[in-house]
């Protein structure tokens, strides 16, 4: 008998019937003699529908109360599964992330799990029932909800199969697994069998939708087997999993990952003293805004440009930020871009292969897409390009890299 944590997205949920569905599939597994845990998210394009209630009173909703709001969406999901199961004679309970108290920090709308208390979900499972959790929610310490951040669900799955040392923890999907890169822009993406935690967790943090990154970095922290499969389709998804397979037939790059939600700020004519990449990036970290890649030139008249990127969302944030940095360091300007995109090649083979990054960039100069920053890491290249460029750029270095499914090469 197996122990496994189930996780449904928000389209596997988005119905009625679809939950029927969801009913019917663990089911199965429970009549397989599986003991069960299902994490579910909201009802897909529910979460929005709260936001937007939220802002028709305020325009910036208070954090604790916004998820307070926002939290009601996964409440509606678990009790219906868990009805559903119980209409199919399958015993069931669900359970809020206050219920089961997964114990978060305080920080509203982007918390992290801290602690599970998994001695209720022992107890169920032992008297034979399904047990269905919310998503994407927790408590902290004072007993105010909180919530995880977009694709909050994932993490609760993977942290209740750490808690709970499953055998597997199984996400499900509107995809059938991880692909070498988003179908919609190339066709010719292949369903990878196996990808390393490592990877994935790149393929994560540099804009791959399939997995939230902290999802992947309590599986990898806690061994947990993760894998990806489609809700309503039949097939073996996507594996993630620590070992590095070592073979003669290991792909340098095993994806290409991108991100359209990136924006550029950079302040000019900074004085180039020590310390002034703290004095710049201190108030914008302590805003609370998240900065990805970072760019320092020093001209010859001793000042520097400082450019470095945000999340979008963040940009008019931290472009009020640094305009009060650049009043008091006496910087030139402060100027911004939102229509930059990030594309990044992601593989653990890089680790084994010389010219990879030269590879790419030609590539990218064969399209005469022009290459605005450059960041590197031991199994991935970043560059970011003008937005209107993206899909030629993922496309090409699809192909470069060859990614492109055989069968349907030359096409």
């Amino acid at each position: 008998m197996a122990l496994i944590v189930q996780k449904f997205g928000g389209t596997s949920v988005g119905t009625v019937e679809r939950i029927e569905q969801v009913a019917d599939k663990v089911k199965k597994f429970r009549e397989a003699g599986d003991d069960l845990v299902v994490v579910l998210s909201a009802m897909s394009g529910e979460t929005n529908r709260l936001i937007d209630l939220a802002k028709q009173i305020s325009d910036q909703p208070v954090p604790r109360e916004l998820d307070v709001i926002v939290s009601t969406g996964e409440q509606v999901t678990i009790a219906l599964l868990a009805m559903a199961l119980m209409k199919r004679g399958v015993p069931a309970v669900s359970y809020t992330g206050n219920q089961v108290r997964i114990l978060t920090d305080s920080a509203h709308n982007k918390a992290r799990i801290l602690q599970i208390d998994d001695q209720k979900i022992r107890c169920d499972l032992k008297a034979g029932k399904v047990v269905v959790v919310a998503g994407f929610q927790g408590v902290d310490e004072q007993g105010n909800i909180t919530t995880l951040g977009r694709g909050g669900s994932d993490t609760t799955g993977v942290a209740l199969a750490a808690a709970l040392k499953a055998d597997e923890c199984q996400i499900y999907t509107d995809v059938d697994g991880v692909y070498t890169t988003d179908p919609r822009v190339v066709s010719q993406a292949q369903r990878l069998d196996k990808i390393t935690f490592e990877e994935m967790l790149e393929m994560a943090s540099l804009g791959s939708k399939v997995l939230q990154i902290r999802a992947v970095e309590f599986a990898g922290k806690y061994s947990v087997p993760l894998r990806v499969l489609h809700s309503f389709q039949e097939g073996p998804g996507t594996l993630i999993t620590i070992d590095e397979e070592e073979s003669m037939e290991q792909p340098i790059i095993s994806g290409i990952a991108f991100n359209r939600d990136e924006a550029k700020l950079t302040i000019r004519g900074v004085p180039d003293t020590p310390g002034v990449a703290f004095k710049i990036l201190g108030p914008i970290s302590a805003a609370n805004i998240e900065v990805d890649m970072i760019v320092q030139n020093v001209s010859h008249d001793n000042t520097t440009d400082f450019t470095f990127t945000v999340h979008r969302n963040d940009y008019d944030k931290a472009h009020k930020v640094l305009a009060t940095t650049a009043q008091e360091l006496n910087a030139r300007e402060v100027v911004g871009d939102t229509n930059i995109a990030k594309v990044s090649i992601v593989g653990v083979g890089m680790r084994s292969h010389a010219g990879v990054a030269s590879r790419m960039f030609e590539a990218l100069a064969k399209e005469s897409i022009n290459i605005q920053m450059i960041s590197t890491s031991e199994i991935k290249v970043s560059v970011v390009i003008e937005e209107k460029y993206l899909e030629l750029a993922v496309r090409a270095l699809h192909t470069a890299f060859e990614l492109d499914a055989p069968a349907r090469q030359g096409e």
